[in-house]
């Protein structure tokens, strides 16, 4: 039996079979996909880990994952039911802060940088003009307290990090608000969304791509990455429904008429000005959906 050490590879991603994580394994293993920047058959060496094998409420799980000879580690892992979390606040805490803050201990340990993913949600909504990276935290629900106070636990680490915070995430694949209107369109006559939350969406490929170039081009700190451009859900849900030539009637309503436990704010665009002098203007949301909704019927 060969007593040879396991090689490790430079780049560790951690949950490769969520939204995210996939976005991120096709990059690596340098497959075509929805985005129009990405160049295929530029592959990169990665490992990777999901839970239960990895089990970011556990230190020692942690400590066997993440080994010496790794540089950046992508943390796609997270507690996302935004509506639990207001019943179940421990359990996301457990993922989203003391987990990132074991994990970034790891990091520190071994000399690792961490790429960590927050959340709009980490504001009040209550701005009428975009959140710049320093704006003060101040979340109104349990989830984004949770995500801040990850935010919180790796900058007071000493790990080396960037925090890169998004929001509306979808992709042509899991579950996300663009495959749930899609599949309205097709089998209802008419869909009532909220117009009056607005934000940004997120292309899942996309945010892996500017996002590992922000960490390969030493971007360190907080950033913010999205799609171009802001809309609200009522705008987001019109252009999936013209773009899949659905006869669906979208009609707007009010977040009063669709009562959920957890609050949701009113206005969450995150400025963009500190990534976009780094990698250029971000590429137009009603570009990156007609990607990821041609990918999805592919």
């Amino acid at each position: 039996m060969s007593t040879e050490p396991k090689r490790v590879a430079p780049l560790f991603l951690i949950s490769p079979d969520g939204m995210l994580g996939r976005a991120f394994s096709a990059l690596f293993e340098g497959k075509a996909g929805a985005s129009r920047t990405r160049i295929p058959g530029q592959r990169l060496p990665f490992d990777a880990l999901s839970y239960p094998s990895l089990d970011l409420r556990d230190a020692s799980s942690i400590e066997r994952a993440v080994q010496p000879g790794c540089s950046l580690v992508i943390n796609c892992a997270a507690y996302t039911d935004v509506d639990g979390a207001e019943q179940h606040e421990a359990d996301a805490n457990a993922v989203n802060a003391e987990g990132v803050g074991l994990l970034a201990a790891r990091c520190r340990a071994v000399g690792a940088c961490l790429l960590h993913f927050s959340t709009d949600y980490v504001f009040d909504g209550r701005a009428s003009t975009p959140y710049p990276v320093d704006a003060p935290r101040a979340p109104q629900n349990a989830y984004g307290r949770s995500k801040a106070r990850g935010e919180e636990l790796l900058e007071a680490s000493g790990a080396e990090y960037l925090i890169v915070r998004t929001s509306w995430l979808y992709a042509p694949w899991g579950k996300n608000f663009v495959d749930t209107i899609a599949r309205a369109a097709r089998e209802r006559p008419a869909l009532r969304v909220v117009n009056d939350q607005r934000g940004r969406p997120t292309s899942a490929e996309y945010l892996a791509e500017r996002s590992f170039a922000l960490a390969t081009q030493g971007a360190r700190g907080a950033y913010h990455v999205t799609d171009g451009g802001e809309c609200t859900w009522y705008d987001f849900a019109s252009e999936i429904v013209r773009l899949e030539g659905a006869s669906a009637r979208v009609e707007p309503c009010t977040s009063a008429e669709f009562v959920r436990p957890a609050q949701r704010p009113a206005y969450s665009v995150l400025d963009l000005a500190r990534t976009e002098s780094l990698l250029g203007p971000s590429r137009p949301w009603q570009e990156n959906l007609a990607d990821v909704l041609r990918a999805r019927r592919s």
